[in-house]
């Protein structure tokens, strides 16, 4: 039956998140859920970011080991890395595009603008102060922060996933470089490993719809508190402003992407957004690309067919780097900060965001708030009065939402296409789809 099927499943507990949380909120329940039911949300991550490291090091050292040379990883690589970078450009002209088009700053009343500046401004403080250290640091920095000192500490935060790749490649890389029957049993130590964690993946996803539940309930306690009416006013200030970053995503998500796919792919659209829903409702409920990264390797590898050397390549990567919605969203969030302080952003300063969004994101991972404090420096490039910020704090938790399922969609097509070009890619049926999500 369709409701025995996970991501039905997902759904429902999300449906019925927000319902919970509507009711909660109107009945003053704020306490109740903040004690007994948000915590359940925030195990359910923890699970999820419990094992990411090592599926990414098992996996990721077991898939190099594979390969027959070192010229095969660097192609790989640097397709990858294009097809990232090339999307996220793709994904801030968009953004411009739907911000110019719908100019949502220019409806923002006056007295909002002041109560929101008011509301949030240690917010932004916290955030310009970030955004000055990250500023601080010399031009080779990001290069240097790549190589851990001590794999243990690397290991201890998911922030660090680059250097978790980095240090897993190396071993991958060592293993292909000594004799074969040296390198066997450890290969396979690593290939054991991996399927146990794949098997724990799927445990951890049997308690999802209640995770996903508990996470939405939270989110909307978070927002209106015991005031429902006051979330509502802010929603219906912002809606214009939120409406217009969605629109970019969608456009981003089921545009961008889907011509990928066309045209570089024999994937299916259809069998491709299938294959992956779990990984986009996990990603809206959790905001973590980094959380959702076993649920996005599972679903490409069992879903998609897409094999396990790829996807333990491409998609920690992905996670790391390929931040396409957040990248959207700041070109929105800068344009129309602007166009409620009453500035005009010239094309020279369109293209200015265009370069420093693309650049910010990718940067963005290893940095604590990194959406917001990647923020605060666009801002600056283009001089705009970063207390801004505070006029777009209020709804950023449910655009985060939003754009995290762009950015691991984006992980998942970029993974799609370099396992097809690689001949990595082997079509699993319709049936095949629905019968790995029981």
């Amino acid at each position: 039956m369709w409701y025995r099927q996970l991501h039905w499943q997902i759904i429902i507990g999300l449906i019925l998140g927000v319902l919970f949380g509507l009711l909660a909120s109107m009945l003053g329940w704020v306490e109740f859920v903040q004690n007994w039911i948000k915590p359940w949300g925030t195990i359910f991550i923890n699970l999820l970011k419990l094992v990411a490291v090592p599926l990414v090091v098992a996996s990721l050292i077991a898939g190099v080991a594979n390969l027959s040379d070192l010229s095969k990883l660097s192609r790989i690589g640097g397709k990858t890395i294009g097809l990232y970078v090339g999307t996220t450009v793709v994904a801030v002209t968009i953004g411009l595009t739907v911000v110019n088009l719908l100019q949502p700053g220019k409806g923002l009343p006056p007295q909002m603008r002041q109560e929101l500046m008011e509301s949030y401004a240690s917010n932004v403080e916290q955030s310009t102060q970030r955004a000055e250290e990250v500023q601080q640091v010399g031009p080779l920095q990001p290069i240097v922060d790549i190589v851990p000192e001590n794999f243990v500490r690397a290991a201890s935060d998911n922030r660090n996933m680059l250097q978790i790749v980095f240090f897993a490649l190396l071993i991958g890389i060592g293993l292909i470089g000594i004799e074969r029957t040296k390198a066997e049993p450890v290969r396979a130590f690593f290939d054991g490993l991996n399927e146990v964690i794949i098997r724990i993946v799927d445990l951890i996803m049997r308690m999802a719809p209640v995770g996903v539940f508990a996470l939405i309930a939270g989110v909307l306690i978070d927002l209106a508190g015991s005031d429902p009416v006051r979330a509502l006013n802010l929603l219906r200030a912002l809606a214009w402003y939120g409406l217009t970053v969605v629109v970019g995503l969608i456009l981003h998500t089921f545009g961008t992407y889907a011509v990928l796919l066309r045209t570089l792919s024999p994937i299916r659209l259809g069998h491709f957004y299938r294959a992956i829903r779990p990984a986009m409702v996990v990603a809206f409920s959790t905001s973590s690309s980094a959380a959702t990264l076993p649920v996005t390797m599972e679903r490409c590898e069992r879903g998609l067919g897409v094999s396990k050397e790829i996807a333990s390549f491409t998609l920690p990567l992905g996670a790391t780097i390929n931040m396409d919605g957040t990248a959207l969203y700041q070109a929105v969030a800068a344009v129309f900060i602007a166009q409620v302080l009453g500035m005009e952003l010239g094309l020279l300063d369109q293209l200015t965001i265009v370069l420093t969004a693309t650049l910010a994101s990718i940067g963005a991972a290893a940095v604590p708030g990194a959406g917001v404090i990647m923020l605060v420096i666009i801002l600056q490039s283009v001089h705009v009065p970063v207390e801004g910020i505070a006029l777009i704090l209020g709804i950023d938790r449910i655009l985060d939402m939003c754009r995290t399922v762009t950015n691991i969609t984006g992980d998942a097509t970029v993974t799609s296409i370099v396992a097809h070009s690689e001949g990595k890619l082997h079509l699993l049926v319709e049936e095949e789809v629905l019968r790995s999500d029981t």
